[in-house]
């Protein structure tokens, strides 16, 4: 297992999908740094940074926990160099920290571009820079959660996807640009039941999966040597029939049912960058 005494660094890792992808690296033997901004409840979204760090300690693997905004460039250098002084290397990044917001381009404020521009895009841009100099070192991983390019997909959700597509392109680049580091994207097929989610109302139970199809997917794509890997935007369904999985059956949140491509969708399955 390519992930063993690995340190992995989770942005959002305070719940969803953040805290599945710790607890499944953690079970690879990986080293865990969980950074977020929640160390005490939210009243709205369960979970902090002390619940997820005593799950992953609980499997008997290491957490770090650092609390940080990464909209702000000094708190994300602070967050990888608080990685470096606890364990002394970084070797996986995970961009997993998120803002979600649909609608047509006429009913969003310019508040609300902002904050999911600067979370999702900028975000993953400022926490990918301050890994850089370190992932180069070992050699390691940046996944982005994030698609595949459709350009026909964008109706009724057009600057959220400005900001997702724009993680893809980093990841893409990246990719070419560093010679030792593996930098990929991976998205859901079918709307993933978490409080982000569910607060804006993409779905009822039957047409969610749950989050264990992005951790799963999520270990395989990492457990991957960086050095034989080249950019993909990978679907959570492709990464595991890669694996010889094809039953997702029991990644739905309802039993007996088969949740659709959700609403979102923009997913070419066969899209690869030219």
């Amino acid at each position: 297992m390519w992930l063993r005494d690995k340190v992995v660094l989770i942005t959002g890792g305070s719940r969803g999908v953040g805290e599945a992808c710790a607890i499944a690296c953690a079970k690879q033997g990986a080293k865990i740094v969980l950074a977020a901004k929640t160390l005490e409840p939210h009243p709205k979204l369960p979970g902090t940074l002390h619940t997820v760090a005593a799950k992953v300690r609980a499997l008997g693997a290491e957490a770090h926990i650092v609390q940080v905004d990464i909209r702000f460039e000094d708190q994300v250098d602070a967050m990888v160099q608080s990685t470096i002084e606890r364990f002394g290397r970084l070797d996986v990044l995970i961009n997993n920290a998120g803002a979600i917001h649909l609608g047509n381009v006429g009913t969003w404020s310019l508040k609300k571009y902002d904050l999911v521009q600067n979370v999702n895009v900028r975000g993953a841009f400022l926490c990918c820079k301050a890994a850089l100099p370190h992932l180069r070192k070992n050699g390691g991983h940046i996944l982005m959660m994030s698609p595949p390019i459709n350009p026909d997909g964008g109706k009724g959700k057009a600057p959220y996807l400005l900001s997702k597509i724009g993680m893809t392109l980093l990841a893409q680049a990246i990719d070419t640009e560093e010679s030792k580091i593996s930098a990929s994207a991976l998205w859901p097929v079918t709307a993933i039941k978490t409080a982000a989610t569910v607060n804006n109302n993409l779905g009822t139970d039957k047409d969610y999966r749950t989050v264990d199809i992005l951790s799963d997917a999520t270990v395989a794509l990492l457990n991957r040597d960086p050095a034989a890997c080249s950019f993909r935007a990978w679907t959570d369904e492709d990464v595991l029939k890669s694996e010889g999985i094809s039953d997702f059956s029991k990644y739905s949140v309802v039993p007996g049912t088969e949740p659709a491509p959700w609403s979102i969708q923009l997913i070419d399955p066969s899209w690869t960058p030219s």
